[in-house]
Parts: C-alpha cells; sequence; structure tokens
C-alpha cells in the first residue's frame, strides 16, 4: 500500500479521537482543526519514518501532541510573562500578603466529590475557557495529563520557576472564578 493511501486509511480512523485530543488540550475549535489538519501533513511528509513499531493511532497522537506543544510554545514566546503588579495587587497587598477578601476560603468535605457533578463540571471548564492559553495548558499538562514539572519545561521551553509562576497565576485565577460562579452562586 502506498502512502497516500494509507493516510486516507488513517484519517477515516483516526480522525474523531485526534480531535477530541486537540479540543481538550487547545479549548478552541478551529484551532484543534488546525492542528489536527497539521498532524496528518506531518505524519505524510514523515511517513517514511514510521517504523511499525508502534501502532500508527499511537505515532499520530504523538505527533499532535508536539503539534499541541509547538501551539502552546509559539503563543508563550508570544506574551512572554513578566511580574504584573496589577495582578498581583488584587490578590496580594504590598507586602506579598493575602488581600483579606481574596484571602481563599475553606471548602467544605461536601466539595470533594465536585468533579462528579457535571454542572460544576462545567463552571470548571467556563472557567478555565477564562485563563490565557498558557496558563490553561501548564493546569492541563500537570493535573489532567499528570505530567512531570521538569517534563512540561522542556516540552513548553519555559524555566521551572516560570512554570511554577504561570501554575501559581493560573490555580489563582480559577479559584477566583470558581468561588464567583459555584460556592457564592
Amino acid at each position: 500500500m502506498d502512502s497516500h493511501a494509507v493516510i486516507k486509511t488513517w484519517v477515516v480512523s483516526y480522525t474523531d479521537g485526534l480531535y477530541l485530543r486537540a479540543c481538550t488540550a487547545v479549548s478552541d475549535k478551529a484551532i484543534a482543526e488546525d492542528l489536527v489538519q497539521e498532524t496528518f501533513i506531518a505524519a505524510f511528509q514523515s511517513f517514511d519514518k514510521f517504523r511499525s513499531e508502534s501502532s500508527p493511532q499511537t505515532w499520530l497522537f504523538a505527533i499532535l501532541n508536539n503539534k499541541i506543544n509547538d501551539h502552546y510554545r509559539s503563543k508563550q514566546k508570544a506574551s512572554i510573562v513578566s511580574k504584573d503588579t496589577t495582578f498581583f495587587g488584587y490578590f496580594f497587598d504590598e507586602h506579598g500578603h493575602w488581600r483579606e477578601s481574596e484571602c481563599p476560603k475553606e471548602w467544605s468535605d461536601a466539595d470533594l466529590h465536585l468533579l462528579d457533578n457535571s454542572e460544576f463540571k462545567n463552571t470548571l471548564q467556563k472557567c478555565r475557557g477564562n485563563l490565557p492559553g498558557h496558563w490553561d495548558m501548564v493546569l492541563q499538562l500537570k493535573y489532567i495529563d499528570q505530567r512531570d514539572g521538569k517534563e512540561i519545561c522542556q516540552d513548553l521551553n519555559i524555566s521551572p520557576s516560570n512554570f511554577w509562576q504561570l501554575m501559581h497565576r493560573a490555580k489563582l485565577q480559577l479559584r477566583k472564578c470558581l468561588e464567583l460562579h459555584w460556592f457564592n452562586k
């Protein structure tokens, strides 16, 4: 079978799964479609490197993950994270202490199983959608994909301190959004 025929078969067989993964990673349908298309283009261009040591699906998902990482790397370079005094001024005072009104509130034991609640998951997804893309990506990689921080830094080409800064900001913003749209409703 020639590469054109094999790729056509793979497009039919694996597009839905790749698209679902891309949508989960980038939360933008148009970008997800582009990433899947780029995955198949890359697979076609490097078809001679596919050795059948893994399944085609595994190989395609590896290519897609690289495309997703490239997407966030380019976004990361476009918006270098600096110390945003407005952001920190919102949560912290001039001495770096929590503002009383922004201090994290205790969650009850009933809140421990919220991921089983579809309404909460919808609210969480909306809150994640409000995060800058690179903030959401580090949360996705760390907590959903369960990747190691060192590996994430390597994939996104960021320093460990930048990674933890992104994580910190993302968690603060996510917490605030959940408090406004779920816990205080």
